[in-house]
């Protein structure tokens, strides 16, 4: 890292001097707000894929700034890998962005969450509905064979306000379907379970709408050729901003499905840790 970095100048020593410092592997930028980055695992860490820990830095106080970030990497990967929104005045985001390759961030490895499949009871299909950075714990459970092997159906929906805020998510399922390693680790009979329903809501692309809006409307299930919401068939995972869970809630339980959690399974989840 230069010298001119913020991270350098007034974190790196401390956090690498942490008992829970780990080390950058790679940052890969995809707009000007979000970006992505891989950091070693502890040995010592297991995870269920969906759960979420908490990556941090120094404060220039010199106490650790930490906030919860969903794993965006499946349980098996042998690093883990986030993906992050930019906040030019967030306290964390503003600094984290600058990291790179070698720098350390700090990981609190207790991961914890409630977008994982012991919070929902057996269905035939699963969906995950995101905006933005909530497709982050989605990106795990997309590369976790139980995810294929619980459900006949695995529907991720991806609403963003541009279509390059797009890329993670669908460079993601893509390599899901073409990745040699990946292929063979989910099964190539799994493959086409597999559906993906990108949206915009700013800029033009081939599908537009709040994925809410087309939940309502009914041209969600009409485009997929699917039935609507049925609490005896269908399970759900949330993830995106407040307003969003909350939206998405209220349709949910329209259709009759129940919130679950861990200790309480049911028919859909939601995760309500943010990142800034």
């Amino acid at each position: 890292m230069t010298e001119q970095s913020p991270v350098t100048q007034t974190n790196a020593a401390r956090v690498a001097q942490s008992p829970d410092g780990q080390v950058v592997t790679a940052v890969r930028h995809y707009t000007d707000s979000l970006f992505s980055f891989r950091i070693t695992r502890p040995a010592s860490l297991r995870f269920r894929s969906g759960e979420f820990v908490m990556i941090g830095l120094m404060g220039d106080n010199g106490k650790p700034l930490m906030r919860a970030y969903s794993i965006a990497s499946p349980n098996w990967d042998e690093e883990l890998e986030f993906y992050s929104i930019k906040v030019a005045d967030g306290p964390l985001t503003s600094k984290l962005q600058h990291i790179q390759e070698g720098d350390h961030v700090i990981l609190r490895p207790k991961p914890v969450g409630t977008l994982v499949h012991d919070a929902l009871i057996p269905g035939k299909r699963l969906w995950l509905f995101s905006t933005g950075t909530g497709f982050a714990p989605f990106a795990s459970l997309l590369r976790d064979p139980e995810t294929f092997e619980k459900f006949e159906q695995v529907i991720v929906t991806h609403t963003c306000r541009d279509v390059a805020e797009l890329t993670y998510g669908r460079e993601l399922v893509e390599s899901v379907k073409t990745d040699e390693m990946l292929r063979e680790l989910i099964g190539e009979e799994n493959l086409d379970k597999l559906v993906y329903y990108p949206t915009t809501t700013r800029e033009e692309s081939p599908k537009m709408g709040r994925i809410t809006h087309l939940i309502e409307n009914g041209e969600l299930f009409s485009d997929l050729g699917v039935p609507a919401l049925d609490p005896e068939t269908d399970r759900a995972m949330v993830c995106g901003s407040l307003a969003f869970n909350l939206d998405i809630k209220a349709l949910l339980e329209k259709a009759g499905l129940r919130e679950g959690a861990n200790s309480d399974p049911a028919e859909f989840v939601i995760e309500k840790a943010f990142v800034g």
